[in-house]
C-alpha cells in the first residue's frame, strides 16, 4: 500500500519544482513509510510514498519502461500480475523487477487506455505517456483505493488523499456547499464530489485522462445485475465456494506477514476459513479486539473461530480514548466523515500492524448479499407498497407520518412514524429516508437560511437517482444494492477502512470485493439472498458445515462504539461546546441546542445526528490550519 501524488502543467513547457512535489509527497508518508520516490519531467511531476509488500528490495517508484517515455506510480496491489508477467514476456517484454507495477508499464504498451480492464485487483494508478503528453488517473472497480485531483486554469494536480493536494502551493479551495449537503444527509460526501468545490474523487470503475486539451473521464467497468435462473441453489452454493476460495487465495501474494480481521461475524470467518483452505491448513495469523460493555463486544465470537481453525489468534480488549481520537480521525478523513466505527477500525488496524503488514477482510459482503437488515425493511415496505395505490398511501400514510410520535428509542418496527413517512413516498424515497441522518423534513431547520439559499433547493436523493436509475434491473431489491455499491461502499465503507488502516501504515485487502466474484454474486437471483429476515442466505448456505451454525446465524452485531453513552459523559463538556457553543452560519444553533438536549433528556438517541455534526466541527478546525501536514501532531 502505497500513497501517490503529482503535478501536471497544462503549459509542458512549464518546469515542476521539485520542492512541490516533495511537500506533497510527505504529507503522505503515513500511507508509506518505507521509501520515496520523485520523477520530475517536461511539465509534469510525480511523487510516490511505498509501503513495501511485493519486491521488496526491487519494487521502487516511480517506474518506467526501458526508454523512459512511460512512468507508472501505484497504490494497492494487483493479484494477477504473474499472469500478466508470463502473457508480457512471451509477447517480447523485458522486466527488471519482480513488481506488480511494471507489469502495468508494458500492459499499457500493448493496450494503452484499455488496459485497466485487464488488472484484477485494488488500485489507484497514475500514469504518464510522455510521448502523447498523457497523464491518465485510474481507480479500481469497488473503490477500494482513493484518488483525488484538482484543477485550475494552469495545471491538474493529484493525490491518494486530500491533504497532498492542499500542500500544492497556490492551492485554492472552497467548501462545495451540495457536498456538505450530502455530507449532513449520509454521513460522507459522495463520489465524485469531494467537500471541496474543487477538487474531484476519480469514480471507482473510471479512469481520467488528462492533456493540454484538458481533462476526459472514461468508465472501463460497471457490475450488471442480471440474474441466471438456470443454475440451483446448490451449484449456486458450489461456484460461490470456489470463487470465494480463488479470491482468496490469490490476495494471499505477499512478501511481509499476513493476516486477517476477525470479528467473529459471518464474512470475516468465511475470508479466514478460506484462507486456512488456500494454505492447506498453514496456519493463519488473526487479530480482533474486544470491548467491556457486551453488546459491543465480539471477541468471544472471534474466539470462537480463532480455536476451530486453530489460527494465531491476537486479541486486546481496548478502551477507546474518545476525546484523543476524534482529532487523530479529522485529520486523516481529510474530509468531515461521520461512520463512527471508523473508531473500532483505526484500533483494530493498529493492534494488527504489530503483527502484520497486510489484513484480509471482510468487506464488501453485506452490499452484495444483502446481508444489512434495512434490506429486509425495504423488501417489506416494498410489499406494502405494491397492496396500496399511490395516490392511497400519500392521502393515508403522510398524514400519519406527521402526526404519529418519533419513538426513536424503539425497536424500528415499532417507529410508525418512520414507516410511514417511507410507505407515503416511492421505493426509491423511501429507501432514501431510511438511511439518511438527517431527513428531509429535518434539513430546513438544521440549516440557517443564508446557507439554504446557497443550496438553492439541491435534495441529496439527486446521488441516489443516478444510479437508482442506470441499474439495468427492475428488482427492487437489486436496485438498492446497485446503489449502495456505488455510494455507501466507496465512500463510506472503504474510505473507513483505507484510511483508519493507513493511519498506522497497514495494507487491507477484501476478497470479496474480486470483481469476478462480484459479478457473480450480482447474476445470483434475490430470492437466493434475502428470504424473509435472512439475508446473506445464499452465502450462508454455501457455507453450513464449514462455520459453526450460531455463527452463521446470530444477528448481526456491527462494529460500534458507546456513542451514546460518550455524550453523556466523556464527551459530555468537549462536545457541548463544540456542537452547540460554536457558530458558523451554516448550521442553526437552535436545531443543535434541541438535538442536544433531547439526548441528554434520554428522550431520544440523537448520537449520530451529534456525531455528524461534532466530525464536521473537527474537520474545520484541522483544516483551517494554513498547513494539514504541520497539523499531523505526533503519533499521527
Amino acid at each position: 500500500m502505497c500513497g501517490i501524488c503529482g503535478v501536471f502543467e497544462f503549459d509542458q513547457e512549464r518546469v515542476v519544482a521539485r520542492a512541490e512535489v516533495h511537500a506533497m509527497n510527505q504529507a503522505l508518508r503515513h500511507r508509506g513509510p518505507d521509501d520515496d520516490g520523485i520523477f520530475i519531467g517536461h511539465g509534469i511531476g510525480l511523487g510516490h510514498r511505498r509501503l513495501s509488500i511485493i519486491d521488496v528490495a526491487g519494487g521502487h517508484q516511480p517506474l518506467s519502461n526501458e526508454d523512459g517515455s512511460i512512468w507508472v506510480l501505484l497504490n494497492g496491489e494487483i493479484y494477477n500480475y504473474p499472469e500478466l508477467r508470463q502473457d508480457l514476456l512471451a509477447r517480447g517484454h523485458v522486466f527488471s523487477t519482480r513488481s506488480d507495477t511494471e507489469a502495468i508499464v508494458h500492459l499499457y504498451e500493448d493496450y494503452g487506455e484499455n488496459c485497466f480492464a485487464r488488472l484484477r485487483g485494488m488500485f489507484a494508478i497514475a500514469l504518464w505517456d510522455s510521448k502523447d503528453r498523457k497523464l491518465l488517473l485510474a481507480r479500481d472497480r469497488a473503490g477500494e483505493k482513493p484518488l483525488f485531483y484538482y484543477q485550475d486554469k494552469n495545471r491538474l494536480l493529484f493525490g491518494s488523499e486530500l491533504k497532498a493536494i492542499l500542500e500544492g502551493p497556490g492551492v485554492s479551495v472552497s467548501t462545495d456547499e451540495e457536498a456538505l449537503f450530502d455530507y449532513f444527509s449520509f454521513g460522507y460526501v459522495p463520489n465524485p464530489k469531494s467537500i471541496y468545490r474543487e477538487i474531484r474523487k476519480v469514480v471507482p470503475g473510471h479512469y481520467v485522462a488528462v492533456t493540454q486539451n484538458g481533462v476526459r473521464d472514461s468508465c472501463y467497468w460497471d457490475i450488471f445485475f442480471q440474474p441466471n435462473q438456470e443454475l440451483t441453489e446448490v451449484e449456486w452454493q458450489q461456484q460461490l465456494r470456489q470463487q470465494l476460495g480463488e479470491s482468496t487465495r490469490i490476495q494471499l501474494m505477499s512478501d511481509v506477514p499476513l493476516g486477517a480481521f476477525l470479528s467473529g461475524g459471518v464474512d470475516s470467518s468465511t475470508i479466514v476459513a478460506m484462507m486456512r483452505e488456500a494454505q492447506n491448513g498453514g496456519p493463519v495469523t488473526t487479530c480482533s479486539i474486544g470491548f467491556e460493555e457486551d453488546e459491543y463486544n465480539e471477541a468471544p465470537f472471534a474466539r470462537r473461530i480463532a480455536g476451530q481453525f486453530k489460527t494465531d489468534h491476537h486479541e486486546r480488549t481496548i478502551h477507546p480514548q474518545a476525546l484523543e481520537i476524534v482529532d487523530k480521525l479529522a485529520w486523516h478523513y481529510d474530509e468531515p466523515f461521520a461512520d463512527s466505527s471508523a473508531i473500532p477500525t483505526y484500533y483494530v488496524s493498529k493492534i494488527a500492524r504489530e503483527k502484520v503488514t497486510v489484513a484480509l477482510g471482510g468487506d464488501g459482503s453485506d452490499e452484495q448479499f444483502a446481508g444489512y437488515r434495512r434490506y429486509y425493511f425495504d423488501q417489506y415496505e416494498n410489499q406494502l407498497r405494491r397492496l396500496v395505490p399511490p395516490l392511497v398511501r400519500q392521502a393515508v400514510f403522510a398524514p400519519l407520518g406527521r402526526l404519529y410520535p418519533a419513538l426513536a428509542w424503539a425497536p424500528r418496527v415499532f417507529r410508525g412514524k418512520s414507516t410511514f413517512q417511507s410507505l407515503a413516498r416511492s421505493p426509491l424515497e423511501g429507501y432514501f429516508n431510511s438511511v439518511t441522518i438527517f431527513r428531509s423534513d429535518e434539513k430546513p431547520r438544521l440549516f440557517t437560511g443564508d446557507f439554504l439559499k446557497q443550496v438553492n433547493g439541491y435534495d441529496s436523493i439527486s446521488v441516489f437517482q443516478k444510479h437508482y436509475e442506470s441499474a439495468g434491473t427492475d428488482d427492487l431489491l437489486a436496485r438498492i444494492q446497485y446503489v449502495d455499491i456505488k455510494t455507501y461502499l466507496p465512500d463510506d465503507i472503504l474510505t473507513k477502512v483505507d484510511r483508519a488502516s493507513m493511519a498506522v501504515s497497514l495494507e487491507v485487502r477484501a476478497p470479496f470485493l474480486d470483481h469476478h466474484l462480484m459479478q457473480l454474486a450480482a447474476s445470483i437471483p434475490s430470492s437466493l439472498k434475502l428470504q424473509g429476515r435472512n439475508g446473506k442466505f445464499i452465502l450462508k448456505q454455501a457455507m453450513t458445515g464449514i462455520l459453526p451454525h450460531d455463527v452463521l446465524h446470530r444477528r448481526k452485531q456491527g462494529f460500534a462504539v458507546p456513542l451514546n453513552r460518550w455524550f453523556r459523559k466523556e464527551l459530555k463538556e468537549m462536545a457541548y461546546e463544540e456542537i452547540v457553543n460554536a457558530h458558523d452560519g451554516i448550521l442553526d444553533g437552535r436545531m443543535l441546542k434541541k438535538i442536544w438536549d433531547q439526548h441528554q433528556a434520554g428522550r431520544y438517541d440523537r448520537s449520530a445526528h451529534l456525531w455528524t455534526v461534532l466530525m464536521y466541527r473537527k474537520w474545520k478546525q484541522a483544516f483551517q490550519r494554513s498547513s494539514c501536514a504541520a497539523y499531523a501532531a505526533p503519533g499521527c
